[in-house]
């Protein structure tokens, strides 16, 4: 359907109208006064002055996502926008990676689906089981964009069956390798963490690893080690990651390898984060430099005062096993957590290690996850870099 008058409307609040028309992409299901739309599908939405295009979900909370102000989005606009995205990757893509967000959803005009590249591969996720109805044109317009081996779709919530299926093309073997600042990485598109790797981080990766250089480090919540090689390849003296994952520290190890680094040099602990910092204390071991970045600890709203209380704990417990004047990084992905609230736990956590934390860089997701000025909830990933010292 590409006549936007034949579509089903949807009327909304006015007082809506200025945050659609600073371009957030969302309407939630409380915010529908109009009950009439019960499929699935695309429909006109007008709320005051604003008038665009979104896809109708009726099973989520988040009912509307907004396409398009223009035209109803076909196989052609696809393409427009995802080639729009491509180019806009280029300084990434050309310089520092074969590994890459290509379209980061919302935040390129496409709301509810996410492409990451992956050496040649396309993974496509799909935040609401309704948009797979879109797939067939976003597979198009994507082998249109550029070359590809493999179109393939990532499920993040099925609980049984493949997790990774090819759309157009084929999948890749086992043990697909990536590339970032030099540095190599397994990447397991099928059930590695977010689509294979943790594309956002890797800029904060590469400051993070220029501070390294002679330096007893630790990485809390490693994963596949990505800290960590950023760190031992810029001549870290010791590195141990931890992480309580099954297998992480087995994936870890084999970048080590990947990469031409000595394992036997470092440590790979598979442990509770807070089980083995309140062990490190006891034992008087001291770090040059840590980084602490772990899940996202609120799942909704209910969870938001635990999450900050998890985030002053952990940080905190990690600051006591620093040096005095070392340096500390702390991350967290907690959308629902913004920027002011996240530096707000970081200094309740110095507060409570008796020490005083001095910013010296502030990061965020990589350029290749950008976000709308009007949706600052895209915003999601926090990242700080200190020097840790005592009180004077």
């Amino acid at each position: 359907m590409s006549d936007r008058t034949a579509l089903p409307k949807v009327d909304l609040d006015p007082k809506l109208e200025g945050s659609l028309l600073a371009g957030h992409p969302w309407v939630f299901r409380d915010q529908l006064h109009d009950r009439a739309v019960h499929t699935a599908g695309w429909v006109a939405v007008r709320a005051g002055k604003y008038e665009g295009i979104g896809w109708f979900d009726p099973g989520s909370p988040l009912a509307i996502r907004l396409f398009s102000w223009l035209r109803v989005p076909n196989e052609e606009w696809f393409f427009e926008r995802l080639h729009q995205a491509w180019q806009l990757r280029s300084p990434v893509r050309e310089a520092s990676t074969n590994a890459f967000r290509w379209c980061n959803g919302e935040g390129d005009g496409v709301p509810g689906i996410v492409v990451d590249y992956y050496a040649g591969y396309a993974v496509v996720v799909c935040d609401a089981n309704s948009l797979a109805r879109l797939l067939p044109m976003v597979g198009n317009a994507l082998r249109k964009v550029t070359p590809l081996k493999g179109v393939l779709l990532r499920q993040r919530h099925l609980e049984r069956g493949q997790r990774l299926s090819v759309l157009h093309g084929r999948a890749p073997s086992q043990g697909l390798i990536v590339e970032e600042h030099g540095i190599r990485f397994i990447a397991d598109l099928a059930d590695g963490q977010k689509t294979g790797l943790f594309l956002d981080h890797r800029e904060n990766r590469k400051q993070f690893g220029a501070w390294a250089a002679g330096k007893r480090v630790l990485n809390l919540f490693s994963y596949t080690g990505g800290f960590s090689l950023y760190a031992a390849k810029a001549g870290a003296a010791r590195v141990v990651s931890v992480d309580s994952a099954p297998g992480a520290a087995t994936d870890a190890l084999e970048n080590f390898r990947l990469n031409g680094l000595q394992p036997d040099a470092h440590e790979f602990v598979t442990a509770d984060v807070f089980d083995y910092l309140a062990r490190t204390r006891e034992r008087g071991e001291r770090f040059d430099l840590v980084v602490c970045d772990p899940p996202s600890f609120a799942r909704n709203a209910r969870h938001l005062d635990k999450a900050k209380a998890a985030y002053v704990r952990v940080n905190a417990a990690g600051m006591r096993v620093l040096e005095v004047n070392g340096v500390y990084a702390a991350a967290s992905c907690t959308a629902r957590i913004d920027q002011a609230g996240f530096m707000q736990t970081v200094a309740a956590a110095s507060s409570k290690a008796r020490c005083v934390f001095q910013v010296l860089f502030e990061g965020g997701q990589a350029v290749d996850h950008p976000y709308r000025a009007g949706h600052p909830e895209a915003r999601y990933l926090k990242f700080v870099l200190g020097r840790v010292g005592g009180r004077y």
